[in-house]
């Protein structure tokens, strides 16, 4: 232990890391920029602040405050101590309605804030795309505005008080009228009254540098207001007085489309007057294909707000007429709204991928120009970004002026590094040139520091460097940011990543197969560390369950990014630190589709797996339910299913088969089915089938009216729910298909349309086989990867005549079980990369919904007319989508929502010892809720296994899958 670490472990009352995890998880922030801390503390009060400076002090260590992390200018990285204010100093300490204000810890998380402020009808004015996660810290720090500033201002115009304490231990109070000010500050001000008066450029969005005319006599001396944009480089805030406005009781969302992003900024001037809430612009390349836009290449988000929805519509509507527009959307639903908002908030991550796939990076992020000046400055921008070769997508603030941009920088190459300066020194003359800010929102940090003097100019940016030394004498605070500097191309985080691609298992066809390329995917937005799940949202699960940010996507990613770097966590693959973060990841794949740039942890996960166990011994989880299918298929085999489930009763039996296997002790052990499904459609179907289970080896040819669909046996109900199947084979017949197991595999299928128009088929079937097809899903999660390609392999050569054949002569694959069906969508394809036929049979699978609206679309499903709850599936979520599910719940009768989130037992997660309590919060956090506070009647629908065993082991409630709803509908099966 250093002396360092012995001296804050013995000041200071909360938790000191100096651990390779704990450093790890802050060595970035959501910029370009990398600065690995010395340790990190996170203090539980201002008295900790205090002492944590004064043992840094003493040390000669700087200190950098840090709240969410998402900083995109590099200032929340540091090379000393990092005082991170999540954990303890997060609260809202108090609220006065009737005063409009608020009193608040640095690390609130600004939607904590706004769903208290709510209950009385106020809000806190600035809002970020980063307000599920942002801190109020951070946004006092950087000064931070969002899509309302438009009408609210910025965070230094809604600050009221600050409690501070220097970098010397002093605690002041900043406000109005020179209060709190260090001894030398108004002396020094006081002293350069001309330059403070005619330096500053006017626009709404000036974030750049100290705003020291905010201590002008003539715009009230305002310590505090002057202290907001400082990023941590004066003092350490330690809690804030905020004010508060009336929240609108309505608002509408105008969305008015454009030709191009010119003409979307020139407009957006000209709306101010009509006092709306937001003018926020964005272009076409940013924007998915399906989104519900009105036509037209750029859009203008214009909300207004009303005592009633009529009052908001109709000022809404008075801005469509005004506005000179290719097409316009009015909305007033609260679901709507929000989802097209969801569309700009994730552009910070969705912009840094351009359409073709290519990377881009922050760095000029977000400058500002006089909001009339928009246009003009667009077009220059465009003109210079073309002259270096560059590509980017605008979007931001149109309304302030303010755009941000993720521009295609080669950060790799020293070139291209070259490039990214040259470039950045001629946009901040550029940007000057129209009388902007380099910074209009997200401040200067390690990315524009430099490039101030070309906005300020140096007698300016002096009196910069004399305020720092009134504040912090010794530059222990945050030392390279705003004033001396650290230039803008060093530090940068991708410098110490490999030049070569690493060898490893999946394709990542996204991204160009370098693994490297999929964990830069993760940019630091951390939409993962939303602490309330809302809508359908799936990640981040295990952070939520834990609050900590080793237990989220960005810290995981984090942790691979250091693994790669190779210079912190030191043993590669073989990594403890990686690997116990990745323990709590429920591989629920929620970040693939949820991640605003699809981080795919769950893969990451298990290319780590393999290579972290390669020619180890593993845990034993991954002998016993990793090989799940291997031991169910000899079960079946040998037909002991009873004499399994008759010992599993046994409780001191269960209680060593769980120690041996790594079973969480708290679990109960599934039962095997005494017969499987595929034995059971055999003997079902024996009268028609004799002569092939008599004679192996003879193909044969069946009739059918209906069209065939083929019937994946995946091993959960196989063995252990076969009654799904049942249910399957029940509704896909009533529908007019012809359900066939396999492996009663179809050679070949012959399509015949009669006289009368009706169509028949012809069934030319292979002969019997042992074999069954995996999707290998157990194997990949366990990241045995190895055995994975070989099963897939060995179902690719089982299938390999149908998967030949032309699209015409196929049968499409239902898969029951929705975790199997994401396994054959996108792990298979993406592991078995180079075999051709792994993509065939991926675009072969449907689920038992899909299959329904495509092959029977004129059924009609039995009517129930009954409420639902439960849970979409995680993968269904993140992979598959549930549009079909949900258009034939809707037809027949099935009412309401299920709940996002994961069930919290996904697969063998919550299986594993260790994992009880994390997947037990999980369920908690919405599934088993919805669950209590379903009417009576509601029927509880889950589809997948591990949905239904946590139901039942938790909750004591039988969930079903959607087949077997509507097979009971529909009456017993005949011949069963």
């Amino acid at each position: 232990m250093t002396d360092l670490e012995a001296g804050l472990r013995a000041a200071v009352r909360g938790e000191v890391g100096f651990d390779v995890t704990s450093r790890a998880l802050v060595t970035m922030d959501a910029s370009n920029y990398r600065r690995v801390p010395l340790g990190v503390v996170a203090p539980r009060d201002a008295e900790d602040v205090a002492a944590v400076l004064a043992v840094c002090r003493e040390h000669g260590v700087p200190v950098v405050a840090r709240g969410g992390g998402t900083s995109i200018a590099g200032q929340a990285t540091g090379a000393g101590v990092v005082l991170d204010f999540t954990r303890h100093m997060n609260r809202l300490v108090s609220i006065d309605p009737e005063a409009r204000t608020a009193v608040v810890q640095p690390g609130l998380v600004l939607d904590r804030l706004q769903e208290a402020a709510g209950a009385y009808g106020l809000r806190f004015g600035p809002d970020p795309s980063t307000h599920s996660r942002c801190t109020l810290g951070g946004m006092i720090g950087n000064n931070s505005c969002g899509s309302h500033s438009v009408a609210w201002g910025t965070t230094a115009d809604s600050v009221r008080e600050l409690d501070v304490v220097t970098a010397r231990g002093e605690r002041l109070t900043l406000g109005g009228g020179w209060a709190g000010a260090p001894e030398g500050l108004r002396a020094l001000v006081e002293g350069e009254l001309a330059l403070l008066r005619t330096g500053f450029p006017e626009l709404p969005r000036r974030i750049s540098g100290y705003a020291l005319d905010a201590l002008l006599p003539e715009k009230g001396a305002d310590v505090a207001r002057s202290f907001c944009g400082s990023e941590g480089t004066l003092g350490v805030l330690t809690e804030a007085v905020v004010r508060l406005v009336e929240a609108p009781r309505a608002r509408a969302l105008a969305v008015l489309a454009y030709g191009d992003e010119s003409a979307a900024a020139e407009a957006a001037a000209g709306l101010l007057p009509y006092g709306p809430l937001t003018v926020e612009g964005m272009a076409a390349d940013l924007v998915p294909r399906t989104v519900g836009l009105p036509r037209g290449g750029a859009w203008l988000f214009v909300e207004t707000g009303g005592e009633s929805e009529a009052e908001a519509r109709a000022r809404a509507e008075a801005i469509v007429r005004a506005a000179d527009v290719v097409d316009a959307l009015v909305v007033t639903g609260l679901a709507e709204q929000r989802a097209l908002w969801r569309i700009r908030e994730d552009a910070s991550g969705t912009a840094t991928r351009l359409p073709d796939g290519s990377e881009a990076w922050p760095g000029w992020e977000d400058c500002a120009v006089p909001p009339a000046r928009l246009g003009e400055y667009l077009r220059d921008f465009r003109v210079l970004l073309s002259s270096h070769g560059l590509r980017g997508t605008p979007y931001g603030h149109f309304g302030d002026g303010c755009i941000h941009v993720r521009i295609d920088f080669d950060l790799l190459t020293e070139s291209g590094v070259g490039r990214f300066r040259r470039f950045s020194e001629e946009l901040a003359d550029l940007v000057v040139a129209h009388g902007g800010s380099l910074s209009g929102e997200h401040g200067d940090g390690l990315a524009r520091a430099e490039l101030l003097p070309r906005m300020y100019g140096p007698e300016l940016v002096a009196l910069f460097e004399r305020a720092k030394g009134v504040w912090d004498p010794d530059d222990l605070l945050n030392p390279g940011v705003l004033v001396r500097p650290a230039p803008l191309d060093a530090n940068l985080r991708f410098s110490v990543l490999p030049g070569e691609p690493v060898d490893v298992a999946f394709g990542y066809p996204a991204d160009g197969g370098d693994f490297s390329a999929a964990v830069r995917r993760c940019v630091g937005v951390a939409k993962c560390r939303t602490t309330a799940a809302a809508g359908a949202s799936v990640m981040c699960p295990s952070f939520r369950a834990t609050g900590e940010e080793e237990h989220s996507t960005r810290g995981r990613a984090r942790l691979l990014h250091e693994m790669l770097a190779g210079e912190l966590v030191t043993d590669g693959w073989r990594s403890t630190e990686v690997r116990d973060a990745l323990d709590l990841c429920l591989s629920c794949k929620g970040c693939r589709s949820d991640c605003p740039v699809e981080v795919d942890m769950a893969t990451y996960k298990a290319e780590f797996l393999h290579h972290h166990y390669e020619g180890r011994r593993r845990p034993a989880a991954h002998y016993s339910m990793g090989w799940l299918p291997l031991w169910l298929r000899w079960v079946t085999r040998t037909r002991t299913a009873w004499l399994v489930n008759s010992l599993a009763a046994v409780r001191p039996l269960a209680v060593l088969a769980k120690r041996l296997g790594g079973i969480a002790p708290e679990r109960e052990l599934p039962r095997v089915a005494s017969e499987t499904f595929t034995r059971w459609y055999g003997r079902r179907a024996r009268a028609r089938v004799r002569r092939m289970i008599r004679e192996v080896g003879l193909e044969y040819e069946e009739e059918s009216s209906g069209k065939p669909v083929l019937l994946w046996p995946d091993t959960f109900t196989e063995h252990l729910s076969p009654d799904v199947g049942k249910a399957a084979v029940r509704v896909l017949e009533a529908a007019g298909l012809t359900p066939v197991p396999i492996p009663r595999m179809p050679r070949n299928v012959r399509e015949t349309v009669e006289e009368d128009g009706a169509t028949s088929y012809t069934l030319a079937f292979r002969p019997v086989r042992r074999e069954r097809p995996c999707c290998g899903l157990t194997y990949l999660t366990t990241g045995q990867l190895d055995l994975a390609r070989g099963v897939l392999r060995r179902t690719l050569d089982m299938l390999d005549p149908f998967l030949s054949l032309e699209p015409e002569d196929k049968a499409p694959f239902v898969v029951l079980e929705p975790s199997c069906v994401a396994a054959l969508r996108t792990d298979l394809p993406e592991l078995l990369h180079d075999d051709p036929r792994a993509a065939r049979l991926a675009a072969s699978v449907l689920t038992f919904a899909e299959a329904l609206e495509k092959y029977a679309p004129a059924w009609t499903p039995p009517r129930l007319d009954r409420p639902v709850t439960g849970q979409t599936h995680c993968h269904q979520h993140a992979v598959l989508g549930d549009g079909p599910d949900r258009r034939l719940r809707a037809a027949a009768g099935l009412t309401g929502e299920l709940t996002g989130g994961c069930c919290g037992l996904a697969g063998n997660f919550g299986f594993e010892k260790g994992h009880f309590e994390v997947s037990s919060a999980c369920a908690e956090e919405r599934l088993l809720p919805a669950v209590r506070q379903a009417p009576e009647e509601a029927v509880v629908l889950a589809d997948g296994f591990s949905c239904r065993a946590q139901l039942e082991q938790l909750a004591g409630v039988r969930g079903r899958h959607l087949a077997e709803v509507l097979a009971e509908a529909l009456g017993p099966l005949s011949g069963s």
